[in-house]
């Protein structure tokens, strides 16, 4: 079975690009099966950060509206 940070809210923002709910791309959500396990740790390392990024870009976006 193979690790895997979706949280099946799947939506993607349009600015970034990345998935709101995992933080993952297009491309490494349709890649992710075939990747290595190393190159899957990758990108999990650096998911928290761009959750982070994706939150506080939600927060400016809100208090400007």
């Amino acid at each position: 079975m193979i690790e895997t940070p979706c949280t099946k809210v799947c939506v993607v923002d349009p600015a970034s690009r990345l998935c709101v709910g995992c933080g993952r791309s297009l491309e490494e959500i349709g890649r992710w099966t075939v990747m290595t396990a190393d190159e899957r740790a990758c990108v999990m390392a650096e998911l928290p950060q761009r959750l982070a990024a994706l939150d506080r870009a939600a927060v400016t976006a809100a208090g400007q509206g």
